[in-house]
């Protein structure tokens, strides 16, 4: 087994960043040093390399997410895996907490009866929680749509959207919303993301915060 590369538990997070780091470089990318631990950690989930050149960061974008967490800001997700996903410690060091109303009772019913998708109806259940939120969405369009209809509406915006649903309906579309807007945002562009990459988002963020406090 001359081609297995012996690590211990403890270092293979480690040494995986650096083999990212190395074959960045061999491709002649170079990262905004702060986007680089949120861009290296999706890499780090999907093995995925195509995002270096396609996650797209609002002006600052980093620094005002950061900002947030820091005041409290709860997170809302679109799926319950990205809320397992997301380290829950981290975020409640600073007051913010963990949402996704997928599942909930009132959601499902009122989808129902209005022929709406959860995701809709969570992110109007969502604006009117009435606190700072990031909202993380890896999975529904709609949920990405439902938020740019109401800021349309002048119902509501929200304070940072990590936009990454992947897909083939609507997907790119949606997307695109954001990218056109004045709400700070981490939106992937094209078909690919998903639920584990909005959670690596948030956790590079929330990891990003704990390193800054360490030092």
């Amino acid at each position: 087994m001359k081609d297995i590369e012996y690590c211990l538990p403890g270092d293979i997070e480690k040494r995986s960043f650096e083999i990212i780091g190395k074959e960045l470089e061999e491709m002649d990318i170079v990262l905004p040093p702060d986007q680089k631990p949120v861009t290296m950690r999706v890499i780090h989930t999907t093995a995925d390399f195509q995002y270096a050149q396609t996650i797209c960061y609002s002006p600052d974008a980093v620094s005002v997410a950061k900002k947030l967490l820091r005041e409290g800001a709860s997170i809302v997700t679109d799926t319950n895996m990205a809320k397992s996903g997301i380290n829950k410690g981290e975020l409640a060091r600073y007051g913010g907490e963990l949402y996704c109303f997928m599942a909930d009772e009132d959601v499902a019913a009122q989808a129902k009866s209005r022929q709406l998708t959860r995701a809709a109806v969570s992110m109007e259940k969502a604006s009117r929680l009435g606190k700072k939120l990031i909202f993380a969405l890896g999975n529904a369009p709609t949920a990405l749509i439902t938020l740019y209809e109401l800021m349309e509406q002048g119902l509501y915006t929200p304070d940072f959207v990590i936009g990454v649903p992947v897909g083939f309906v609507n997907v790119v579309a949606a997307k695109e919303l954001f990218l056109n807007s004045n709400v700070p945002y981490i939106i992937n562009k094209g078909r690919k993301g998903g639920s584990g990459v909005a959670a690596a988002i948030c956790n590079a963020l929330l990891y990003s915060l704990k390193s800054e406090a360490m030092r």
